[in-house]
């Protein structure tokens, strides 16, 4: 038994020792933080005693387009802290003509003037979070991961913080207020770490202060410089908040032609923080009515697509859970739980989940949500497990299970489960040049003991010039992931109106070059792309392959325009049909290749537009692909915008053709930081669906808000009503 724990020890130590911070920023850009000598009055203004001692933060570097020259404008930060806040100050010199896209709290921050605070508080570069402000006081905040990509920055992340802006003539000024509470952080560090970044769009620019190189989003922590505290924080005391919500409704269905349905729900969500770096939300009867619609989109493709989560209790620290496999195998998709496959709400009875840290270097989740039985369904147990423990300097080691359970009448119902585990190793330079990747994942269901694997290797190098990947996937014939998403195994016949599944293979190979001219006055930058990517069936016998060349260029103006061709072949393994009422394509193989261009205007101005246009064959046909959009800003009150797509596929003979329609209007009014009003239109001729989206959104008290939703959907081939909802939800913040 001694053996065993000092073996356990040692590896830990090995562990903790090999995944030491080694950021060399953190060297040069250091800031300390002092506690503050009396109370700071937010209004904006910078003017304390306690902010005129505080060390400043200045001297800011360009980040974009260019990253080896000094910022143009200047822009100071400070910091200080209580008992209860720590407090970010910041004067941001300036003209009084900012881009400000809305005043709608989480939108539109990168798309306009605003400062954005990095807070590692482990300072390990593993995870961390983000608060940011524009001009106006709008607010933003975000969860973020260890490094540079999308899968690393959760936006839809909530949580108390205050912050109040003041605009002068010649520049702007904030005060943030963020509670201890809000953070998770490891008691008795003194260092943590941390970076600013100013975004100056008028002039197209980027700014920040420890610098982050051009090739990675200023996002990533492994550049972060060092805050050193002149004491630790303290541990919070008593940390829960509890949200209840009342839910009123009216419903009617037009084409079952029951009566009005009217409602009443309530529920509460709850955050408990366990210790000051692991948190535990729970759920009852959670209500997800408020939550904006899904986008309609076009699908061309003969396999399923891929929507985005916007529920927020899957959503906040979601990475822990969602960061596995690859876009097209997700062995964890939240969208299983509580969504019918036609995206209809199935009611969810409860949820809790557990995520944080439990060291410096080791993340956990637990996840288990109850949903309710319906006429179409059993009612469904679904659990997550996961673990991320850091390893090297910016290494990860990741691990995963899941399940689904069947229940009737409180009764595991035998044989009707899925499961799913998985192992990660994630390797990345300390410099974030260089990565590597590896996993494997086994599914598990009653009867099935082969090709039920899942895994897939790579590597990439991301440069200022040239960037490179190679990635191989292999995907078994069975497997599954009940609660994911799996992409390209279901193969539709649509001679016999059934599905067959075919394991594949697939190798993904992008290349780009991208290239800053220095003294331009037109361009950025301007890049250019090669993508392959070619499929195999299990037995290797060649099934698809697409190449894509695109040549991309980025003026000062923030205008865009790209180029690009692709040369695709396929080998049809079974009938297909992309039109209504024609007769399905033979199966085959087809050489088919488009060509397009894009184009996006100035995204400062008030008016906005862009379009897309593409043209080429298509298996045995032709198509053309027309794409738009315009946007008017009023700023900062008001956007106005519009979206349309067009498709009209052209086959010859009894193989028909089709004309795909899909037009999306949205209006935004923001009457106040706190008060919205937002319709979405959405028209789709494919899915013979048109939905009207109406909500106001009133935040009354932080993080409280009451809603007020309408929405509508009518069948577009036969002009008629399909159903119907009113809903007005109330939901309150309380801290304890």
């Amino acid at each position: 038994m001694k053996i065993t724990q000092i073996l356990v020890g040692l590896l830990c130590l090995t562990f903790n020792l090999l995944a030491q911070n080694n950021n060399p920023n953190q060297e040069k850009y250091q800031i300390r933080i002092q506690k503050a000598e009396g109370p700071i009055l937010l209004d904006g203004v910078v003017e304390e005693e306690s902010w005129l001692k505080a060390d400043v933060a200045s001297d800011f570097w360009q980040k974009t387009p260019r990253d080896d020259i000094k910022a143009v404008l200047r822009t100071e930060i400070r910091v200080t802290y209580d008992d209860q806040f720590l407090y970010i100050a910041g004067v941001c010199f300036d003209s009084t003509n900012h881009v400000i896209p809305t005043l709608k709290r989480d939108v539109g921050f990168w798309d306009g003037d605003g400062v954005g605070i990095m807070l590692d508080p482990m300072n390990e570069a593993t995870t961390g979070f983000m608060f940011g402000t524009s001009p106006f006081g709008v607010q933003m905040e975000a969860l973020l991961g260890g490094g540079s990509g999308e899968e690393n920055y959760s936006g839809e992340w909530d949580n108390r913080w205050f912050v109040e802006a003041k605009r002068y003539l010649d520049r702007w000024t904030f005060e943030m207020a963020i509670p201890f509470k809000t953070l998770r952080y490891e008691t008795g560090k003194t260092s943590w770490g941390i970076n600013f970044m100013r975004n100056d769009k008028k002039n197209n620019r980027m700014d920040v202060w420890s610098q982050v190189p051009r090739q990675f989003w200023v996002i990533d922590l492994g550049y972060s410089g060092k805050m050193t505290w002149d004491e630790a924080p303290k541990k919070t005391s008593s940390n829960v908040s509890v949200i209840p919500y009342i839910n009123t409704s009216q419903t009617k269905d037009y084409e079952a032609g029951t009566p009005n349905d009217f409602g009443f729900s309530a529920g509460v969500d709850a955050k408990i923080a366990l210790t000051s770096s692991l948190n535990l939300d729970l759920t009852i009867n959670p209500d997800f009515s408020q939550v904006e619609v899904d986008q309609q989109v076009t699908n061309l493709t003969r396999f399923s697509i891929f929507l985005p989560e916007r529920r927020t209790f899957f959503l906040e620290n979601s990475d822990i859970f969602t960061n596995y496999g690859n876009p097209l195998v997700r062995p964890f998709f939240s969208r299983r739980i509580g969504l019918d496959d036609d995206g209809r709400a199935v009611p969810i009875d409860f949820g809790a989940r557990l995520t944080g840290n439990i060291t410096g270097n080791t993340r956990i989740g637990l996840m288990n949500a109850q949903t309710r039985e319906t006429t179409d369904q059993l009612a469904q147990n679904y659990t997550a497990v996961s673990f991320n423990q850091r390893l090297l300097k910016r290494s990860t080691l990741k691990g995963t299970f899941t399940n689904r359970q069947s229940f009737d009448d409180g009764k595991t119902v035998t044989g009707d489960y899925g499961r799913n585990a998985g192992l990660e190793f994630e390797y990345q330079s300390q410099d974030g040049a260089w990565s590597g990747w590896s996993n494997y994942h086994l599914a598990f269901k009653e009867g099935v003991n082969e090709e039920n694997q899942f895994w897939n290797a790579g590597g990439s190098y991301t440069g200022q010039i040239f960037s490179a990947a190679m990635a191989w996937v292999n995907v078994g014939t069975n497997y599954s992931a009940d609660v994911g998403f799996v992409n390209r195994l279901e193969n539709y016949d649509a001679i016999r109106d059934t599905s067959i599944r075919l394991g594949y293979r697939l190798l993904f190979m992008p290349l780009e070059w991208t290239f800053v001219p220095k003294n331009s006055s037109i361009l950025n930058q301007h890049s250019f792309g090669i993508e392959s990517v070619l499929t195999f069936d299990k037995s290797y016998d060649f099934v698809e392959r697409r190449h894509e060349l695109a040549y991309q260029f980025q003026f000062k103006n923030s205008s865009n325009f790209s180029v690009s061709a692709n040369l695709n072949e396929t080998d049809l393994r079974f009938p297909f049909s992309f039109t209504d009422d024609g007769v399905p394509l033979e199966v085959g193989r087809y050489l088919y290749n488009d060509f397009g261009f894009e184009y996006s205007s100035d995204d400062r101005k008030i008016l906005q537009y862009g379009t897309s246009i593409s043209s080429g064959s298509f298996y045995s046909g032709n198509i053309t692909s027309i794409g738009a959009f315009a946007l008017y800003r009023r700023q900062p009150w008001g956007n106005f915008s519009v979206e349309l797509e067009y498709n009209k596929i052209r086959f010859p003979d009894e193989h028909g053709e089709e004309e795909i329609w899909a037009i999306s209007p949205r209006i935004e009014i923001n009457f106040h930081r706190n008060l919205f009003w937002t319709t979405f239109l959405q028209y789709n001729t494919q899915a013979d669906n048109f939905n009207i989206n109406s909500r106001l959104q009133w935040r009354f008290a932080p993080m409280s808000d009451l809603f007020l939703v309408f929405t509508e959907n009518y069948a577009v081939e036969f002009f008629g009503a399909k159903n119907q909802a009113f809903v007005l939800k109330l939901n309150y913040w309380l801290v304890m």
